[in-house]
């Protein structure tokens, strides 16, 4: 996410605590692989999905010129790429395989990595001096894109295949829930496919899990006790036991189909077969599945960091290039998380100062913890006043954009509860982009499982990262620029989205939102977050820090609650180095607008900052300050 500032007095203390980004951004490491080949999916594809296609033509017909030539090649790969994730075929609205999963088997992993080494000579054939500089960008992000899949395939059985946060068994019903629409028959007929394909995916997720046992690659116990409960959740409920209440895929699926204008009896015939594949694949599926769970809980080394795996050392540091796009190391990243600390602190106590609050800071984190002015009933009631003052101050911004960006995303933006079956273990907030085609819009979703955990001075803050101007303006510009090859728009850089999503909270302040002095606390909290990320990360995955000393770290410096505390160093301990590319990402970016407002002065424009760093789509960190660095010489000119 990303933009703010407040004077030039801002940017040096900001620099002083960032240590040295700029300088350590790099191009070689910066690639972070096309979402296709990142989505965590499902069963099998086709049978000749799983063998390497024939190499790929990149002659050039007579007449068609090396442009041309180039967005055939994007073109071309992009559509053999979507024809092997069924899934990400479903997010983009097609339903050309709408009753499969993605293949997850070692055959298909390594098919996937024949075409990129095929694809990648094929690359060195281009000739870049008869291509536009958006060419030539294309080009190489491409590259680098294969050439990042390429690295990290040494580390493919590090990765874990199941935790938590985000797996199988919560991916089946919230897919089905949420992408997987039903329009017609077919579309229905479709969805029980799926459910009889659950089995043939489970089996390959447990497959999986066998290959890291050998492997030696396991999450920490407690993550096996949660994933357990959840997944016992998803089978709780009609018809998978006599309760009267139905689980959450079957009321669903019900809903869908009623909803369809067909006759009763065709609507008795799809539930039937519905139920009969919940019952005899989806639910035997899961009953292995915790099975494989329980088995390797009793097994899995002690501690939660990655140090306790096989080359855990050489495993983060690919999981630090990878997620914050730079070189820079566990002990530099735990640095300048220390440094920003201690800058959003003082600032903090600015506040303390503005609401005439006496007592430490601790204090003052303690009175935001606790007192009930900032939090609303854990009711039905509250959490509805929760979700509409959410959209309101969604609403409220939408309508400042305007001044300070000119490209605007025409997919429209929703607010919504994340559904009871998954808020336990889901995080916080989290943005699900819209559909390409128009026919699903982006969702912020807010986890109201716990309202203490949702302080409204907090709510503004957290509605501008996750909806606009953060994640829905970033993705879904980026699905509608034009004259940019598919695969682009789809790319994904952490550091650069999450930095853009952290990065407009603070510009929420330059457009002058955060009136009351606790909503411009909030604003700095969520900042200081992402901050402590960068400590407790590093502390756990390279300092040997526990759960515990990692909880008490966040408590003791952030007014944030202990339960808040513990879900995210579970996250961080799941998803090693991704909650780092946060606070890199934004003041990677505050340091380009800084040094754009230097150099340019009254040259400055808003709308043209913000429209250059989204035009392009995700890119590394290294190449978005090429493309600033060129806009501020094209200024200076103008």
């Amino acid at each position: 996410g990303l933009l703010i500032f407040e004077a030039l007095a801002y940017k040096n203390n900001q620099l002083n605590a960032t240590g040295n980004i700029m300088k350590k951004t790099l191009v070689k490491l910066t690639p972070i692989a096309l979402a296709i080949t990142t989505l965590t999916a499902c069963s099998p594809a086709s049978e000749t999905a799983k063998t390497a296609p024939e190499p790929i033509k990149t002659e050039q017909p007579a007449g068609q010129s090396e442009s041309e030539r180039l967005n055939a090649f994007f073109e071309r790969t992009f559509e053999e790429d979507l024809k092997r994730s069924p899934l990400f075929q479903s997010y983009l609205g097609k339903k050309w395989d709408y009753d499969k999963w993605d293949d997850i088997s070692d055959e298909e992993a390594d098919a996937r990595i024949a075409i990129a080494k095929n694809r990648l000579e094929k690359l060195n054939s281009f000739d870049t001096s008869k291509l536009s500089e958006q060419e030539q960008l294309s080009l190489r992000l491409y590259k680098l894109g294969i050439e990042r899949d390429l690295a990290n395939d040494e580390f493919r059985h590090h990765r874990y295949i199941v935790h938590q946060f985000r797996a199988a068994h919560t991916q089946v019903p919230s897919f089905l829930i949420n992408i997987h629409s039903v329009k017609s028959k077919e579309d229905a007929r479709a969805y029980i496919g799926r459910l009889d394909n659950v089995r043939t995916y489970f089996d390959q997720v447990i497959e999986q899990m066998k290959v890291r046992e050998k492997a030696g690659v396991f999450p920490p116990a407690w993550a096996y006790d949660q994933m357990i409960d959840a997944s016992k959740n998803v089978i709780t409920g009609a018809p998978f036991d006599s309760s009267e209440i139905p689980s959450t895929i079957w009321e669903d699926f019900q809903n869908k189909v009623n909803s369809l204008d067909i006759t009763e009896a065709e609507k008795t015939t799809l539930l039937g077969e519905a139920k009969a594949a919940l019952v005899t694949s989806v639910m035997p599926s899961y009953e292995k599945f915790i099975e494989e769970l329980a088995h390797q809980r009793e097994i899995t080394p002690e501690g939660d960091g990655v140090w306790r795996l096989p080359n855990g050392d050489q495993w983060y540091q690919n999981r630090l290039n990878w997620f914050t796009t730079t070189d820079l190391t566990a002990e530099e990243v735990h640095q300048i998380g220390l440094d920003n600390v201690e800058r959003i602190h003082d600032a903090m106590r600015d506040i303390m100062k503005q609401v005439k609050f006496e007592g430490t800071l601790q204090e003052f984190f303690v009175f935001m913890r606790e007192d009930e002015q900032f939090y609303l009933p854990s009711t039905d009631e509250g959490r509805q006043q929760y979700l509409d003052m959410a959209k309101t101050a969604i609403d409220d911004m939408r309508e400042a954009i305007p001044e300070y960006f000119g490209i605007l995303p025409e997919a429209p933006m929703i607010v919504k509860r994340v559904e009871a079956f998954r808020e336990q273990s889901a995080g916080k907030a989290f943005y699900q982009s819209p559909a390409q085609d128009g026919s699903r819009p982006g969702i912020y979703y807010a986890n109201l499982y716990d309202m203490k955990a949702m302080p409204t001075y907090q709510l503004e803050a957290l509605a501008y990262h996750e909806g606009i101007p953060g994640h829905h303006m970033q993705r879904a510009i980026a699905q509608e620029l034009e004259g940019v090859p598919q695969f682009q728009k789809f790319l994904s850089f952490t550091a650069y989205t999450e930095g853009w999503g952290l990065y407009t909270e603070e510009l929420a302040k330059d457009m002058g939102f955060y009136k009351d002095p606790y909503s411009d606390f909030g604003r700095l909290a969520m900042e200081l977050w992402r901050a402590c990320r960068l400590v407790v990360d590093t502390g756990i995955h390279a300092k040997k820090w526990t759960r515990e000393e990692a909880v008490d770290y966040l408590v003791e410096n952030t007014p944030n609650p202990e339960y808040d505390a513990q879900k995210a160093i579970e996250r961080y301990i799941a998803m090693p180095g991704q909650a780092t590319a946060y606070m890199i990402g934004k003041l990677k970016i505050m340091e380009l607008r800084e040094h754009a407002q230097a150099e340019l002065g009254d040259k400055f424009d808003w709308k043209g900052f913000h429209d250059e760093v989204l035009k392009y789509g995700p890119v590394p960190l290294s190449i978005l300050e090429e493309n600033i660095n060129a806009w501020i010489t094209s200024q200076k000119r103008a």
